[in-house]
């Protein structure tokens, strides 16, 4: 499997630095998020200081922009680095939006994130293949492109092995979207190229909820589920601080009322509901205590660090065509272990997209 690592929340000075060491340690991929800083900055510094990394946003808050914003950012950063950007979209959840963002909250959030890829593409298409653009939708109207507006097309157009060949012809860079429910891993199974996999999660949620319907939508669209790649960002700790943090990360992510179902299908609703009740109190210490060990070993893989690998592989096999581990890459810190653990799991693993669902469906 591909095996790839997230930006840690620096200044965008140290990025140049952080891109290098990620791309001599051997990841495929090195991914940013929209935490403290935003995410598409550090993509123009990884796409300068790297010559075969791939990199992306996992991810970029959709509903606080544009299409229009993202379709150009999303080019303009394809274009630099000659086709090695991938575009991560997520919803967010309706609090962020409203009271951090300041933007509303859509009546259907599919709805909305559907249009919004469906006008990124529209632009994408007018300017690689001069169609007219006029989408008109329910949430946007897109109908002018002049000349001095439009940066025309990408040459050679950008082909990364994420693509599907499904999509349609503004379809040159590849977008993921993220989600933890069935509605958003149905949309991306009807359009999308990726489904960045929350890090909350346990493989018999993904077997038994995200990848069925991600079938689901492909179904719908006519596609396989082969031409959507499962990046999978796992909780992993080799280390007894490392397993408190991901205790810690855990609680505050079960008390997500909209993540509710990943605890409901293990049957610990109950516990889901007093971590919500302390989070809205601000009582987040006491959080951690309600994981208990049984919880910590669903939702993070834990071994030494020799054997980490190893563990993941056995974890993920069959389901994960990309894995990224919730610890950041810091250059210096455990280099030897990094790149060991690069190696062990690119070695060991699928190496085609799509190809770890493709076991379950007929050719």
């Amino acid at each position: 499997m591909r095996f790839d690592a997230s930006l840690p929340p620096v200044a965008l000075q140290d990025v140049p630095a952080i891109a290098r060491a990620a791309e001599q340690i051997g990841f495929d991929a090195l991914w940013t998020s929209e935490t403290t800083h935003d995410p598409f900055l550090p993509c123009a510094l990884i796409a300068e200081h790297t010559s075969k990394l791939q990199f992306g946003t996992a991810i970029a808050v959709s509903f606080a922009r544009s299409p229009a914003n993202l379709a150009y950012t999303a080019w303009d950063l394809a274009a630099q680095s000659g086709g090695r950007f991938i575009l991560g979209l997520g919803t967010q959840v309706k609090a962020h939006i409203e009271r951090r963002f300041g933007m509303p909250w859509p009546e259907s959030p599919v709805a909305k994130l559907r249009e919004q890829i469906m006008v990124i593409r529209a632009y994408w298409d007018c300017w690689q293949n001069g169609t007219k653009l006029n989408f008109r939708g329910q949430y946007y109207k897109v109908t002018l492109m002049s000349p001095f507006f439009n940066p025309g097309p990408l040459t050679p157009p950008p082909a990364p092995p994420q693509m599907s060949t499904s999509g349609e012809g503004g379809d040159v860079i590849p977008i993921y979207i993220a989600g933890v429910n069935t509605g958003l891993a149905k949309l991306a199974g009807e359009t999308c190229e990726g489904f960045h996999v929350h890090p909350f999660h346990s493989p018999r949620y993904l077997t038994e909820v995200i990848l069925p319907a991600i079938e689901e939508g492909a179904r719908h669209a006519g596609r396989k589920r082969r031409d959507v790649s499962l990046s999978v960002t796992a909780f992993a700790a080799s280390t007894p601080d490392e397993m408190s943090l991901a205790r810690a990360q855990i609680a505050f992510y079960a008390s997500t009322p909209s993540y509710r179902p990943v605890m409901d299908l293990h049957g610990w609703a109950s516990t889901a509901e007093k971590l919500s009740a302390h989070a809205s109190r601000g009582e987040w210490d006491a959080m951690p205590m309600l994981i208990t060990d049984e919880m910590l070993s669903e939702f993070s893989t834990a071994d030494e660090a020799g054997k980490l690998a190893s563990a993941l592989k056995e974890r993920y096999e069959g389901i994960a065509d990309r894995l990224t581990l919730y610890t950041a890459f810091v250059p210096g810190q455990r280099d030897g272990w990094w790149r060991q653990l690069a190696r062990d799991a690119q070695g060991r693993g699928v190496s085609e997209p799509g190809r770890a669902m493709r076991r379950a469906e007929p050719e």
